[in-house]
């Protein structure tokens, strides 16, 4: 016994459905078996008991007034029909009696009442193993007219085998047990093959491993619910391999971007000890730093990329025009930058990570801008929009998409900022979509044109105005 239990509990869905319909249709089959056991003995009493009445009823519409009982046998059809046929009178005693078969035991009824005419009863006799069905009939006295006492007519049947024996129980209960089979067997046997593509569902799941993650399991072609368990499995299964697939390809990109600057340390380093009097220590040692800063750099941008892409956490309403005001006028060097944007708009988010996408947007802008940035915020169809402009050369349209993936620099960004990473743009990115939000790069008449799309706080979307509300353009620094 474990667990308190009398007995072990299967251990598969199918063994325990099987088990269980077993069990229901055993109990709600003995309950109509046994309602139907008593409605056949019922019915097989009532239908001799009503012919032993009519058997009773004729003899005694056969006699004829003024004559004693005795004198009056009965029509031969009745003595066929009838296992037992008597007339005592009010004393008991017999006093007729045309048909007595062998064994049939004396009648023992209780006449009825004065206020009974007809009573029913079975009479048994242990002797002889045997049952008998037995109607009597109050006769009344002016039938009689030398004796003038009732008497009385009993009239017999031997009780029927279906009733006198446990036949009919035997057959109901071979009944039950056979239905409870067949359900039982009916059920294994769709509960198996309902379960079948389960058990190929965890068959291919068992070959899918981290060094494959191409296979998918088998879908069954119907629309139940191991057809959808089996397509969020694939799901699953696509994004896990997509997702695997980018970190291996973030790893391999990780390293050819630390492997330059190692290798180019490792030969400022090698000169230095091969040719001692030739190199100037301190120049190594400053190239050295250089290149550990520019290590120390992408390595911080490369574990930030990696927190953004594990989640977004301590979110809290932020009023993105203040953040925006606030981070652009830090800006002190590069291009001035103007902001467009009044009033107050918030956006549930990390604030700590929206202020790094903003100034990431803001000093890639400076970075590439000839005269000026613009930043502007504003409501947009249910959204809070900052978007940051340049007047540059622009992004063509074949690289809009390509600057946001990891380590990605076009031309002129190495041109400009020789020491970065390509990592700034894929970090925004990741911290948008994570705020479920979208950040993707316009057309724009001049420059670059990024737009960063958030939804807003539940507070401040009653507040909402009109699309395309002119505000000034007010210079921050």
């Amino acid at each position: 016994m474990t667990g308190g239990r009398l007995l072990p509990r299967p251990r598969s869905i199918r063994a325990r459905y099987t088990l269980i319909v077993a069990m229901l249709s055993v109990i709600v089959l003995t309950v109509i078996g046994v309602s139907l056991d008593f409605a056949i003995r019922n019915a097989t009493q009532a239908r001799v008991f009503q012919t032993t009445q009519h058997i009773a009823v004729d003899w005694l519409a056969s006699m004829t007034p003024g004559r004693t009982p005795d004198r009056a046998p009965p029509a031969p059809d009745l003595l066929h029909r009838a296992d037992l046929l008597q007339v005592t009178d009010s004393r008991g005693r017999v006093v007729a009696a045309p048909t007595t078969p062998a064994g049939t035991p004396p009648v023992s009824v209780t006449p009825p009442a004065s206020a009974e005419r007809v009573q029913n009863r079975t009479v048994c006799d242990p002797a002889h193993d045997r049952c008998v069905m037995v109607t009597a009939i109050r006769v009344p006295p002016q039938l009689d007219q030398q004796s003038a006492e009732p008497h009385y007519i009993y009239a017999g049947k031997t009780e029927p085998r279906i009733i006198a024996t446990n036949r009919l129980e035997m057959l109901i209960g071979a009944g039950v047990l056979l239905v409870a089979a067949f359900s039982a067997w009916v059920t294994w046997w769709g509960v198996g093959r309902t379960l079948r593509p389960v058990a190929a569902i965890r068959a291919r799941a068992s070959q899918i491993t981290p060094g494959d993650l191409s296979l998918r399991v088998p879908e069954p072609p119907r629309d139940d619910e191991i057809a959808q368990l089996a397509r969020t499995a694939n799901r699953t299964f696509a994004e896990i391999e997509e997702t695997v697939g980018h970190q291996r390809q973030f790893a391999q990109i990780v390293s050819h971007e630390l492997r330059s600057p190692v290798a180019g340390l490792r030969v400022r380093l090698e000169e230095a000890l091969m040719y001692p009097d030739e190199v100037d220590p301190l120049d190594t040692i400053r190239t050295a730093l250089s290149t550990t800063e520019r290590l120390q750099s992408i390595i911080d941008e490369v574990l930030a990329y990696a927190r953004v892409k594990n989640g977004v956490t301590a979110l809290e309403p932020v009023d993105l025009i203040a953040l925006v005001r606030e981070e652009a006028g830090s800006r002190a060097y590069g291009p001035p930058v103007r902001m467009r944007a009044d009033g107050e708009l918030k956006v549930l988010g990390n604030r700590l990570q929206l202020v790094g996408v903003v100034n990431n947007l803001l000093a890639n802008a400076q970075r590439h801008a000839e005269t000026t940035v613009e930043v502007a915020v504003e409501r947009r169809d249910g959204q809070a929009v900052v978007i940051v402009s340049d007047d540059g050369d622009g992004i063509a349209p074949e690289d809009r998409e390509r600057v946001f993936e990891p380590f990605v620099r076009l031309a002129d960004g190495r041109r400009r900022d020789p020491g970065g990473s390509g990592l700034g743009l894929a970090i925004c990115r990741a911290i948008v979509r994570a705020h479920h939000g979208t950040l993707r790069v316009e057309d724009s008449p001049r420059g670059a044109r990024f737009a960063v799309r958030l939804p807003l706080s539940h507070s401040d979307r009653p507040a909402a105005e009109p699309a395309g509300v002119a505000r000034p353009v007010v210079p921050v620094r």
